[in-house]
């Protein structure tokens, strides 16, 4: 089919839920896309960043096909090899207890949501198991309020956050933009701003969280990197006060940042991270590592999920973790930092933010959607994030794709 036939079956058929580039892929390799009209473009989304190694990867296209030819779902009903395969490897290699899997980012938060607020509202003398409840309001501020007597079940998040487009997760997204028309939301969500730590004190003295979770880099909200002492300042709190501190992991996890996971670079524990996205490679998997004192929260008839632990989703994964070793790791923080000191060497570039291969883009006269568009007609493929233009390329990525796509930065920023 030509462009104008692809576009015109997607605008009659498919609900306008996506604002398209002009573009429709043909077929792509490492980090290199052509579309259907023959033309040659560098990738630096990697498809919000999920394509973590890539495309046309062929360990990766063995692993997925050695499955498909095995078993592709049978329901978690039943024990599964990859599954558990997977979940030992993520917890040797985050010094966690369980993971769970799930489809998506958003049910990753979900998932971890319920955790907190079960615990929180069942917990007995800090066991996470039913019983009498047993709280001491002694370590708050003030008169616990009359909800407080059936648990606490409040969740704080970050301003700038984002954690999903359902509704428990859309409500947990610290941004009113992604909150038009869709009240009522889902109750006992609160906001802190990113690296106000008093008055994150003072929100928790007044709400009596359960958990607060937060990404360390805020993606949607603009590639915002957290302030390490704030961070460390709220585990500590967490600490204190027996609530549960989820890392959102979904986009800056499974090598994005030049580590495993961000929170390794914060020397933090938290008690549950959510991942997705660069982990399936393409395919749809997330899930929740969770600390020992999480980790059995949940019981069966709790939570569920038919497509999780998919096999297929599981066997792709485990072949990306097997990729991200430290010199893989070490490769992203270099070409993070690469990519980083050309950009600021062009005129139209104030400044960059991010950690590894999540970079923000501060441009100081161009608008970042304009220039999104711009760079696609000079064969780059980009995104954007609050006031910046993203990028996330796989993180495969080799220098002379970096370099090419230099020459199409050159052409709109130079």
């Amino acid at each position: 089919m030509t462009f104008e036939e692809i576009r015109n079956n997607d605008k009659k058929y498919i609900v306008n839920m996506y604002g398209r580039f002009d573009m429709a892929v043909d077929h792509a390799e490492g980090a290199t896309v052509f579309d259907v009209e023959g033309r040659k473009y560098i990738d630096m989304t990697a498809g919000i960043g999920v394509v973590s190694m890539g495309y046309a990867d062929p360990g990766w296209i063995k692993a997925v096909s050695g499955q498909l030819e095995k078993y592709q779902h049978v329901s978690n009903l039943f024990y599964q090899e990859p599954g558990a395969e997977l979940a030992e490897e993520l917890v040797r290699r985050t010094g966690m207890s369980k993971a769970l899997f799930v489809n998506s980012g958003s049910e990753a938060n979900e998932a971890a949501f319920k955790i907190a607020r079960k615990y929180g509202n069942t917990a007995a003398k800090g066991t996470g198991k039913p019983g009498k409840m047993e709280f001491s309001y002694g370590v708050f501020k003030g008169k616990a309020p009359e909800s407080f007597d059936k648990g606490r079940n409040a969740i704080i998040s970050l301003r700038d956050s984002f954690h999903g487009r359902t509704i428990a997760a859309i409500t947990a997204t610290g941004q009113e933009k992604y909150h038009k028309y869709f009240d009522p939301f889902a109750p006992g969500f609160y906001y802190a701003d990113p690296g106000d730590l008093s008055g994150l004190k003072e929100l928790a003295d007044e709400v009596y969280p359960c958990a607060v979770v937060m990404e360390l880099v805020q993606g949607e909200g603009g590639v915002n990197v957290l302030d390490k002492e704030f961070v460390k300042g709220v585990e500590k709190l967490c600490r204190e006060r027996d609530i549960a501190l989820i890392a959102d992991e979904v986009q800056t996890g499974i090598g994005r940042t030049g580590s495993l996971f961000a929170f390794q670079q914060y020397d933090i524990k938290p008690d549950m991270v959510t991942f997705a996205k660069g982990i399936g490679n393409g395919l749809p998997i997330g899930g929740v590592i969770c600390s020992d004192k999480y980790a059995d929260v949940l019981e069966p008839g709790d939570h569920g999920c038919t497509y999780g632990m998919n096999p297929v989703c599981c066997s792709g994964a485990s072949y990306v973790l097997s990729r991200i070793d430290d010199p893989f790791l070490a490769g992203v923080r270099e070409k993070g930092e690469y990519i980083r000191e050309r950009l600021e060497a062009f005129s139209e570039v104030e400044k960059t933010t991010g950690l590894g291969l999540m970079i923000g883009v501060v441009l100081k006269s161009m608008d970042p959607s304009e220039a999104c568009v711009k760079l696609l007609e000079n064969g780059v493929m980009t995104l954007t994030a609050g006031n910046k233009v993203r990028l996330l390329p796989p993180l495969v990525i080799s220098y002379e794709e970096i370099d090419e796509a230099m020459k199409g930065f050159e052409k709109v920023f130079g």
